[in-house]
Order: structure tokens, then C-alpha cells, then sequence
């Protein structure tokens, strides 16, 4: 495990040093993932809660699609993931589904939903992948007797460590991890037994670029980065964070692609001041009746109401 610290590539090298290789075709699962890092090839990820999105995203040709429960942030409007419940996630995870052809579908379980007993998380994790259509779960922590049991129960799983989120309160904040020796090698440790225990892929979120580097040349499987650095096997960002759909500051990971949020704005704004300067709708975008029953339903329109009229 070398912590040597990578070459530093400008964000113009970045994206001029080659041309990205077109996307498959083909349906991705997680084999498909284990081949991609085999062969060197970067994965692809972001997340999506609804039909649209996703669809867009799929059609863009991401990989993967998390249907990350930042959704009770970035949707739901919550100060934290911690909210969200089990019935909300499998919600979006179907309307997610229906959009997805192509990406590998993968599921956030909820806080509470695995943290009790063994066979309750697996029922939970069950009901993502049969009620919801979800291809993989997500979970965070070195949590790898529930890895274990899932993978029995032909359940794919993708782990999750570093900066955790629905340990928010423990960390004491959303704040960078394994930054001593003692807490690199855990990580380390971690990931590894991990993907001992059958995970597909894990998430680092929120660790030292060396840190994630050393993991993911250790792992036989795709390890997938969120301020993590550019070394790992793929990235995952919010979808609404690239989009500037958040409300709120960016994290130093995180790269704007869009100001949707400032399209949509505008949009509704013009929206409103043509209502109510009465500029739409015109003639043209309205509907009209037939030439020959017009004079005839004109002649019944200019006939006075009787409500007392019953025929």
C-alpha cells in the first residue's frame, strides 16, 4: 500500500490529455463494473430520484445511478439524509427504474433500515430489489456480516466509507476522514474485508487523494470516489449539486456543470409576467370549434342561463 503522492494533473490536462472512450450499449451490472476497472476503464455515476432525470442520465450514458438518500436533502428538504424512510426510498426507486435502460440501478438503504437486526435488513434490502427493481443496495460502514448475508441472499451490494453521512452526528460534522496513519490503515482494513465479505464496489467519500489511491490499487473490485480524488476506479456526484439545484454551498469536491437552477428561474419568471400581462396564452396556442358548428354553438352561448331551466 503506497501513499506516494500522485502526479497533479491541471483541470485543462484533465480534460484534453485523451478522448473518452464511447459508453457500451450494452445493460450494466456489476460484473460489468469489475471488468471496467479491470481494463482500466473510468465508471461513471451520479444520483437521480425520479423519472426524468434519470432518464436523462441513462440516456447520457452513465454507468451507475444511485438512488441516494441525499435525496431527504436535495428533494425532501431536510437538514440531513438521517429522515428519509424506507417507504420514500422504495418511492423514488421505482420511478427511478422505469426511467433507467441501460445504467445499473442502485438503491440507498435508509438510515434505521440495517442497523438492527440481521434478518430485518435483509427483509428491507428484499424489498428494495423485489418491490422496487433496485439491482444493488448501497450501505455504509464496514458492516460486513450484513454484506455477507445479503450476498447469500443474492443481493448485490455496494459499501460505503470515509466521510459517511448517516454518521453525521457521531463525526460531528460532514468532515474529511482517515486523516492519521491509525485511521488510514483502518480504512484500508476496512475496504478489504469488505470486499472480502462479496461487496460489488465500494464508495469512498470524503478521504485523502493518497489515501483512496492505495485502496483502490489494492482492491480487486471498483472502488468509486466522491472527494476522493481523481485515482479512483469511477465518480459519483449529486445530480442536483452539478446543476446548482442545491440552495446551498458546494462542497470543494464538487464541480458545476449548469446553473439550471437559474434557467428554471427565468423560465417561470417570463411565465408569470406574460399571465399576468395577459401575453399568453394567444390565439394560436388556444383551441377552437369547427367553422361549421361555430355560429350555431355562438347562437346557444349568447342565450341567456336559466337555472331553472332543466332541458
Amino acid at each position: 500500500m503506497s501513499l506516494t503522492n500522485p502526479p497533479e494533473q491541471s483541470r485543462g490536462e484533465n480534460r484534453n490529455a485523451a478522448a473518452p472512450t464511447p459508453f457500451l450499449t450494452t445493460k450494466v451490472t456489476m460484473p460489468t463494473l469489475v471488468e471496467m476497472k479491470r481494463q482500466g476503464k473510468p465508471i461513471t455515476a451520479l444520483t437521480a430520484y425520479d423519472y426524468a432525470t434519470s432518464r436523462l442520465v441513462d440516456e447520457a450514458g452513465i454507468d451507475m445511478i444511485l438512488v441516494g438518500d441525499s435525496l431527504a436533502m436535495v428533494v425532501l428538504g431536510h437538514d440531513n439524509t438521517l429522515s428519509v424512510t424506507v417507504d420514500e426510498m422504495l418511492h423514488h426507486t421505482r420511478a427511478v427504474r422505469r426511467a433507467v435502460r441501460r445504467a445499473l440501478v442502485i438503491a440507498d438503504m435508509p438510515f434505521g433500515s440495517y442497523h438492527g437486526k440481521l434478518s430485518e435488513a435483509v427483509g428491507n434490502a428484499v424489498r428494495f430489489v423485489k418491490e422496487a427493481g433496485a439491482e444493488a443496495v448501497k450501505i455504509e460502514g464496514p458492516r460486513t456480516e450484513l454484506v455477507r448475508a445479503l450476498t447469500a441472499a443474492e443481493i448485490p451490494v455496494v459499501g460505503h466509507l470515509g466521510l459517511t453521512p448517516q454518521s453525521v452526528h457521531r463525526m460531528g460534522g460532514y468532515r474529511v476522514q482517515a486523516k492519521t496513519a491509525e485511521a488510514v490503515l483502518q480504512l484500508r482494513a476496512d475496504a478489504e474485508a469488505l470486499a472480502e465479505a462479496g461487496a460489488g464496489a465500494i464508495v469512498l467519500e470524503g478521504v485523502p487523494r493518497e489515501v483512496a489511491a492505495a485502496v483502490t490499487a489494492d482492491l480487486a473490485i471498483p472502488t468509486i470516489g466522491i472527494g476522493a480524488g481523481p485515482e479512483c476506479d469511477g465518480q459519483i456526484l449529486v445530480f442536483h449539486d452539478i446543476l446548482n439545484m442545491t440552495f446551498a454551498p458546494h462542497a470543494k469536491f464538487v464541480r458545476q456543470y449548469a446553473d439550471v437552477s437559474a434557467v428554471i428561474r427565468d423560465a417561470v419568471e417570463r411565465y408569470r409576467e406574460d399571465v399576468e400581462h395577459r401575453a399568453f396564452p394567444t390565439d394560436e396556442e388556444s383551441y377552437h370549434l369547427p367553422a361549421a358548428v361555430r355560429k350555431a354553438a355562438e347562437a346557444a352561448l349568447a342565450t341567456p342561463f336559466d337555472s331553472s331551466d332543466k332541458a
